[in-house]
């Protein structure tokens, strides 16, 4: 007997949307990046993207545990002599907000062209408003 595999278009997928008001930035990007991947399926095969859209809102009243608002730092480099660009987290959520999250989740997602395809499902808004509402997402409660 052969294991069925399943193919791109027989996957089913689906929208949801976690509101990141109040809670920990790892929790949320947990969450998400299982979506993502399709964990939460039974027909989830780590080398196929089984994984549903997430919508993230709210991502500027997210928080970090244990006081590492002040010491945790991004940083990115430019690619010349010298460009180490650091930034605290207070300037990032002060600047861009979203940018918290997507860090954060695609850490946690797989680093290959199937990550990046996977990435691109993910949707983060600063506010209460997304632009997905023809989608029908279901909101998803972080325990």
């Amino acid at each position: 007997m052969s294991t069925e595999f399943p193919t791109k278009n027989a996957i089913p997928r689906q929208w949801h949307v976690i509101d990141a008001e109040d809670a920990v930035v790892g929790k949320v990007a947990t969450k998400a990046a299982m979506l993502l991947m399709g964990k939460h399926k039974p027909i989830y095969t780590p080398f196929i993207d089984t994984g549903d859209h997430v919508i993230v809102i709210n991502a500027s009243k997210a928080r970090l545990s244990r006081g590492k608002e002040e010491t945790k730092v991004y940083r990115h480099f430019t690619g010349y002599p010298g460009g180490l660009v650091e930034k605290s987290f207070k300037r990032v959520q002060n600047e861009r907000p979203a940018r918290i999250i997507e860090d954060a989740v695609s850490g946690m997602l797989p680093k290959t062209k199937m990550g990046k395809q996977m990435y691109r499902k993910l949707k983060v808004y600063a506010g209460d408003k997304h632009p997905h509402a023809a989608q029908q997402p279901a909101v998803l409660a972080l325990k």
